[in-house]
């Protein structure tokens, strides 16, 4: 059996051991080329993309098609491009209807480059390859982004082109051929003029999600096979020292970058432990800079210096979830005034709280709430309801967390017939659909609970999914459910015998509130990591589910069947009819 009972020290990042890193006056290196040390794909594949004869000129970025991605890429790519000297492109001279060419000769001239790298996460015809305009009898040459990218790279977001493929078409041949050829955009409006064609050297990355990539490569098999790929890395794994100051210097550099406040030293904790519930994972910190610099512009209002402190990063975190809580404060209260009936203290046979993720389409914090599981059996076939499903509330992956709970219990109980009840388990005042498996572990403490008799301690919460052989799995959101039951019990009072059961492998991705790891400090609320479903139920039934020389849960559901199966049990008449018998006799 295998209980650990956590300190608070686990509930949150480790920081102590890096207290000499984040001590550090500045986060500048020799090389500050931006991405550098956490996008190492990324960056040997620019410098393949950007060599004179490159693999390939298309090169196929998975990243987020943001603006400020694109332009981070850009911004990349100029630092690690030498300087070009060598003018590109041509000067179009224009003498009334007649239009001729020429090499340009200076950075004036209308249709010169001298390399640029640009990017635009959207663009229309006109924007991407110029326009012929007549006014007046005047003609004029409009460059489009291809022109001003001449001799450069081009970096363009990928749904932009999947969603007008005659754009991508064009490209790709301007690309392909390295020659521009003026056309109409509309066959019956043909060009005033004759516009001679320009040679145009070009390299063009295309930046899209996974989804994106999949439908360019169905589109462009060949050529995708063919480009030079890599992806944005999300999030960066921190071992040690070294690897906190690479990912400390990141956040220097978006920082500066955007121009922002960056942590200083006694904010670096608390920075991370917020980055570490984005990521999910104690090891891993995120790399997105619309994350970072969404922190470090709130954070901006609370400072008027060049840094902000533990004290001004806390305030703007409280200040945020303040301002984002109206939801969760809301089911709270119909919680604490009992219009969702959650115990948190005594014991009940066949009823165990639950805990849930509540995400509101439209809503950006997701939060933890309490949930009711009540199990009830009865003299029967052997059948187990899934009340959820029976009522088309239930999803597919709910119902498999279920028949992954029975297959356990049978093979536990090793009978040679079907077991001699019938249970029902569901989830009390829920109206709307329940997916995932998260609860089954819960559901089968409550089965287990209904079917030895023993009650379940209230004031203990519990969440995991279970495998055929009772091994509790990890779940997801674990840090707002644990908070959303300790905010349930801090309001009512908190009685030093509250706690929450969690899998053990999700240990690794807690960082909890502040107020939770003082409360756990002082022994007033509890955290239990599991690695099975015989671990957790002595926590809540304070019996054992086997062993010898005491009472146990599996002795008692195996007494009760072979009670159950006595032919007196099974085939007793009725109570009416026993009744009248009686009756009869006198």
């Amino acid at each position: 059996m295998t209980i650990n009972k956590l300190a608070w020290r686990d509930l949150t990042p480790d920081t102590e051991s890096y207290q000499q890193v984040f001590a550090q006056p500045d986060f500048a290196s020799e090389d500050d080329t931006l991405l550098n040390g956490t996008q190492d794909r990324l960056l040997y594949a620019l410098e393949q993309l950007l060599r004179p004869l490159s693999v390939s000129p298309f090169m196929l970025v998975k990243a987020p098609e943001e603006t400020e991605y694109l332009q981070l890429l850009a911004s990349t790519a100029r630092e690690l491009c030498p300087p070009v000297d060598q003018l590109t492109g041509v000067h179009y001279q224009i003498d009334r209807h007649h239009v001729t060419l020429q090499p340009a000769s200076s950075q004036d001239d209308n249709f010169a480059g001298t390399g640029n790298i640009l990017c635009a996460d959207w663009v229309e015809a006109e924007q991407l390859f110029g326009c012929v305009r007549q006014f007046n009898g005047e003609v004029t040459l409009h460059s489009g982004l291809v022109h001003q990218a001449n001799g450069g790279v081009l970096i363009v977001s990928l749904r932009t082109l999947l969603a007008q493929p005659l754009l991508w078409m064009r490209l790709k041949m301007i690309v392909a051929h390295q020659r521009f050829d003026w056309v109409a955009f509309d066959e019956s409006r043909p060009l005033p003029v004759s516009v001679p064609s320009m040679p145009l050297s070009l390299k063009v990355m295309l930046v899209g999600e996974r989804d994106s990539l999949a439908d360019f490569q169905e589109m462009e098999p060949e050529l995708t096979s063919n480009a030079i790929y890599s992806e944005f890395e999300d999030n960066f794994q921190v071992a040690d020292a070294e690897d906190m100051q690479q990912w400390c210097r990141w956040i220097y550099q978006v920082a500066e970058y955007y121009q922002l406040p960056k942590p200083a030293a006694d904010a670096w904790p608390i920075f991370i432990r917020e980055a570490v519930r984005y990521t999910g994972d104690q090891d891993t910190l995120p790399l997105c800079p619309l994350w970072i610099s969404r922190q470090l512009r709130e954070a901006a209002a609370f400072t008027a210096e060049s840094t902000f402190t533990a004290e001004q990063l806390q305030a703007m975190l409280a200040q945020r979830e303040w301002r984002e809580g109206f939801l969760a404060e809301r089911i709270q209260d119909e919680i604490l005034l009992e219009q969702i009936l959650i115990e948190t203290e005594g014991e009940q046979i066949g009823q165990i709280n639950a805990l849930s993720v509540v995400e509101f389409p439209g809503h950006p914090r997701a939060f933890g709430e309490p949930s009711r599981i009540s199990c009830v059996v009865h003299i029967g076939d052997g059948e187990f309801t899934d009340i959820e499903r029976k009522a088309e509330l239930g999803g597919n992956i709910h119902a498999k967390g279920m028949m992954i709970m029975q297959a356990f219990l049978m093979t536990e109980l090793e009978l040679d017939q079907q077991i001699p009840f019938s249970a029902s388990l569901t989830f009390e005042q829920s109206y709307s659909e329940v997916d995932g498996d998260s609860a089954s572990l819960a559901e089968l403490c409550a089965l287990i609970s209904a079917l030895a008799n023993a009650p379940i301690n209230q004031s203990i919460a519990i969440t995991g999914s279970v495998d055929q052989f009772g091994r509790v799995q990890p779940v997801g959101g674990l840090n707002e459910k644990i908070e959303g039951f300790f905010t349930i019990c801090q309001q009512r009072g908190l009685t030093g015998s509250q706690g929450v059961i969690i899998p053990a492998a999700n240990v690794r991705h807690l960082s909890l509130s502040q107020t939770l790891l003082q409360a756990v400090e002082a022994e007033q609320f509890f955290i239990w990591a599991v690695d099975d479903v015989t671990d957790a139920l002595p926590l809540l039934t304070r019996l054992p589910w086997d062993g010898d020389g005491q009472t146990t849960l599996l002795q008692t559901i195996q007494e009760r069947i072979a009670q159950a199966n006595q032919p007196d049990a099974r085939h007793r008449h009725p109570w009416p009819l026993r009744w009248l018998n009686g009756f009869g006799s006198n």
